[in-house]
Order: C-alpha cells, then sequence, then structure tokens
C-alpha cells in the first residue's frame, strides 16, 4: 500500500498502520503482537497495517487532536500563513505554539518572530449556511497582512461536519494569487490519534510544494526531520561533510522544496519522519536512511553509519564515532555511579520513549515501566531496521510495565504506583502535576533533541542530577495535597481495569 498523493486527504494511521492508543503489558509481548521485525504478514499478504487487540476506555479525560499537529508543523513555517478553517475555539493552541515558534528560532538562532495563524471563525450561522466565504475572506487577509510563500488550510470537526468545499476554494485562489494554497484536511474525528496531523501536513508539503522536477541534486544536503529543538544535527553530520536541512518546523519554503534534491532522509523519532520519509523516496527518490534512532551508543552507531554508507562517507563517520566514544566514555562512567540504584520512568510519544529508555540504560538507570502515547505497529517503509521497539528491546532488554494511552490523568496515577519511580521523563507536560503531588520530581523535555546522540547522553543524565536534587520540594508538596480520586480508585491495582471491562462488554 504506497503513498497516495493523487488525493488530498491523508489516510488515517489506524488504517495506514494500524495505530492503538490503548494497551498495557511487556514490551516484548507487545513488540511479538506488532509482528514486525519478529515475522511480519508483509510477505504473505503485502498489508501495512497490523491488527492488534486494542483496550478501549469507555471515557477520555482529554488529549489533542490532528489539527494541533497541524498547528506546530504547517504554523511554524516562518515565511508561510495557516488558516485554520475552525470555529475560533480550535485555534486556542495558538498561543503555546507561538511560544514554541518563538523559542525554537532563538535556539536555532534564526531571527525571532511571531506565527501567521489565521482563524476563519466559524459561526452557528456559518455550520447552517456553509463557512466558504469565509475562508476565501481569512485567505486574503492572510495574503494582503503577510504575504506569504505558501498558504496552507487546516480543516476541523466543524468544517468536516459541514462539508465545506475546502478543496475548490484552494484551487480558485491559487490561481489568484500565486502561491500554493495548500488543503490539509486534519479533522480532528477521523483519527483517534494526533499523530496523523503530523501526516496531514507532510503529505500536503509533498502534494504541491516539493519540487517535482529537481535539477541537480545536492550530494551533500541530509533532509533531517525534526520539530523545533536545538540544533544538534549540524555539529554530528557536519563531521561528515554533510549539510543539514531542517524540514518540517521553522523551515522556509525554499528548503521544504528542495527535499527532492537531498542525498537522504532522516529522522530522530519515527513518530514523526515515517510518512515524510517514504513519500520522499517513493516520489522523488530521495534515500530514506533506515536504521535504529540516534540514541545511546548502539543506536547513534548504527544511525551514522548508515548515512556515512547512503551518502558514500564511510570512514568520515568512523573516525567520528570513535572520536566520540572516546570523549563521553569518562563522563558517563562518572554519571553511571552517580545515578546508581535510581529508578525512571519514561511518558512520551511511542519511538522517542524507545530512543529514551534506552538511554536511561545507557546511564546504568532502572525503568520498569512506561506511558507511550500511541503505539505504531509498523512504520511506513516496513523496513526492520526502523522497528525501534524491537531495536530496544533486542539491545536493552524487556520493560516489564509498558503501557499505551493517550495522557489520561486517572490512569497515571496507578501506572506510578506499580513501579514507583524516582523521577520521571514527559515530553507533554499534562501530567507532570500528578507526578509531583505524589512526591515525584519531572524532566520535561521542551527540546526534544536533548537527549540525541553521544552527547545526548551526558545531557540526560546531568537533568536527572538537576531534578533528583529538588527531590524533597516534591515529597513536601505530596505531603499537603489530596488527589481528586475516590479512595476505591487509589486502591486500584489495574490502570486499565475500566478498559478491560469495556473491552469485554463488546465483545459479548
Amino acid at each position: 500500500m504506497p503513498i497516495n498523493l493523487k488525493t488530498a486527504v491523508v489516510e488515517s494511521r489506524e488504517q495506514r498502520l494500524g495505530t492503538i492508543i490503548g494497551w498495557d503489558g511487556k514490551a516484548s509481548d507487545l513488540s511479538q503482537e506488532s509482528a514486525y521485525a519478529r515475522g511480519g504478514c508483509e510477505a504473505k499478504c503485502g498489508q501495512k497495517a497490523r491488527r492488534i487487540c486494542e483496550l478501549q476506555g469507555p471515557f477520555t479525560q482529554g488529549s489533542v487532536c490532528s489539527e494541533q499537529m497541524v498547528e506546530c508543523q504547517a504554523g511554524h513555517v516562518p515565511d508561510a500563513a495557516l488558516i485554520q478553517h475552525s470555529p475560533i475555539g480550535c485555534g486556542a493552541g495558538q498561543v503555546i505554539y507561538n511560544s514554541l515558534f518563538r523559542n525554537g528560532l532563538a535556539m536555532r538562532g534564526l531571527p525571532v518572530q511571531n506565527l501567521h495563524l489565521i482563524s476563519s471563525n466559524l459561526s452557528e450561522r456559518d455550520m447552517v449556511f456553509g463557512g466558504v466565504a469565509k475562508l476565501e475572506q481569512s485567505i486574503r487577509d492572510a495574503w494582503e497582512r503577510h504575504h506569504p510563500k505558501a498558504i496552507f488550510i487546516a480543516t476541523s470537526c466543524a468544517t468536516g461536519i459541514i462539508g465545506d468545499d475546502v478543496e475548490s476554494v484552494a484551487i480558485a485562489l491559487e490561481a489568484e494569487l500565486g502561491v500554493p494554497v495548500i488543503p490539509l484536511h486534519c479533522e480532528g474525528f477521523k483519527s483517534k490519534h494526533w499523530s496523523t496531523g503530523f501526516d496531514a501536513t507532510q503529505h500536503g508539503i509533498l502534494r504541491q510544494i516539493v519540487r517535482k522536477n529537481p535539477g541537480k541534486k545536492q550530494e551533500d544536503l541530509v533532509n533531517v526531520i525534526s520539530l523545533w529543538g536545538s540544533d544538534v544535527f549540524k555539529p554530528m553530520l557536519g563531521e561528515l561533510g554533510l549539510r543539514v536541512n531542517y524540514v518540517v518546523d521553522l523551515a522556509t519554503v525554499e528548503d521544504l522544496a528542495q527535499m527532492s534534491e537531498a542525498a537522504a532522509t532522516v529522522g530522530f523519532c519515527y513518530t514523526l519522519s515515517s510518512y515524510l520519509a517514504s513519500g520522499l523516496e517513493q516520489e522523488f527518490g530521495v534515500p530514506e536512511v533506515k536504521a535504529p534512532m540516534p540514541y545511546g551508543f548502539a543506536g547513534t552507531d548504527a544511525w551514522l553509519r548508515e548515512i556515512a554508507r547512503v551518502t558514500h562517507r564511510e570512514d568520515k563517520a568512523e573516525a567520528y564515532i570513535s572520536r566520540e566514544h572516546e570523549r563521553v566514555k569518562p563522563r558517563l562512567e562518572q554519571l553511571r555511579e552517580q545515578l546508581k540504584g535510581l529508578k525512571g520512568y519514561i511518558a512520551t510519544g511511542s519511538a522517542y520513549a524507545h530512543g529514551l529508555i534506552g538511554v536511561l540504560r545507557e546511564l546504568g538507570v532502572q525503568v520498569d515501566g512506561s506511558l507511550v502515547f500511541h503505539h505504531d505497529p509498523v512504520y511506513d517503509s516496513q523496513d526492520p531496521r526502523e522497528d525501534s521497539l524491537g531495536h530496544l528491546i533486542d539491545t536493552y532488554g524487556d520493560v516489564e510495565h509498558f503501557s499505551v494511552g493517550n495522557r489520561q490523568q486517572y490512569q497515571f496515577y496507578a501506572l506510578l504506583q506499580r513501579v514507583k519511580p524516582d523521577f520521571i521523563i514527559i515530553r507533554h507536560n499534562g501530567l507532570a502535576p500528578l507526578a509531583s503531588k505524589l512526591g515525584i520530581p519531572a524532566i520535561p523535555l521542551g527540546d526534544e533533541h536533548h537527549a540525541v546522540g553521544y552527547q545526548g547522553m551526558i545531557n540526560l543524565g546531568e537533568s536527572i542530577l538537576d531534578v533528583m536534587a529538588h527531590k524533597k520540594y516534591h515529597q513536601d508538596i505530596a505531603a499537603h495535597v489530596r488527589l481528586p480520586y475516590k479512595e476505591s480508585w487509589l486502591k486500584q491495582k489495574d490502570p486499565f481495569v475500566l478498559a478491560r471491562k469495556t473491552s469485554a462488554g463488546s465483545e459479548k
């Protein structure tokens, strides 16, 4: 099932990959059920999507949606504009994403500016009579205010319900304005996990921005699919004589257009990079680097060696790997001694969590449990070298309590109680206050590149030392707060008991 760019609508992760948001057990059991590097069905049936028995809870306390991921992808292209064709409430995320955008530009040493985001501000009347006129006006407003080099249109649950013909508007305004006007179909109800929003943005970029007939290939250029984190990849790949083209966040429209001219495409997290990297290889012949992600010695070594193989720089890679091993090992030995006896817990996106667990185990930190916010049984390339969960298990061992859940507060208490970690590492901070109320400090990874590569192991180890120095503060909080749950729920040992009851009822 190749990526289909003939339609403007991206296929959801559930349809394409078999993504789930509810599961509980050992990491090795989930890997076996995913049947990825451990004997998949692709040779027999040619299908991408795997079907895993999924726990489905009776309610949800909150999450984010695909449209928000479009905000933080298409919205973070500095010389473009994003129209949120939605009620104004869908634009609430603009505040936090503007902060992330500004901080990201500052970390990269780029001119700091605000987002170019406009809401079409649909009302009840528009829900009855349609919102096409407001969409057209919003696009013209974006053009007059910002003169962007591309205009993205994010759909919403509301526009999906009323059926506005967004594509016809985009085609007409593109001809009028002379810049790409790109519909991104990201209605929140179409996918149960927000990661489909990454794919929606990347789908539109592949269809309408990437240069279709590139001239001469730039043999030293590598696309790095990342978010808005600090610039760690230029120094790493610069050692191999390679230049970095950061995409999608903080990239210009020209940066996105030249992706088809690159020598290769890599990422730091397959959740984020899978769709775009596979699309560039399929449609434009840009090789996707298929290797473990760059976390810990094993992953970073393999990642660099595969980049070197694809770009014909093997000697430079081996020299760099050797130098970095020698540089970081003395400090790592010190950190392992200082962190001895600690237990950590990871609560992040799926592939990212696999990498972080590996780094913790490189540091000698015990990891008995993890919560990943979703699970992709397979990635778009289907190449077993991209099986990040399998790599974790084969390299660093099993994880006894490995849970999949989309950030539910009511489950998190029991998840932490059954492993009792000394600290947690988290990307999306909504769960961190609950951990603090239990006396557990959190390391919020606002810079998602913090743990990448050889230096990343040292970075994360020192962050653990920093947060553990404030352990007493969180213990004091725990001694003076009450959790908003009944005693019967606090005594419940199974975080997924409600989902198991619901699933059992559904089967009946």
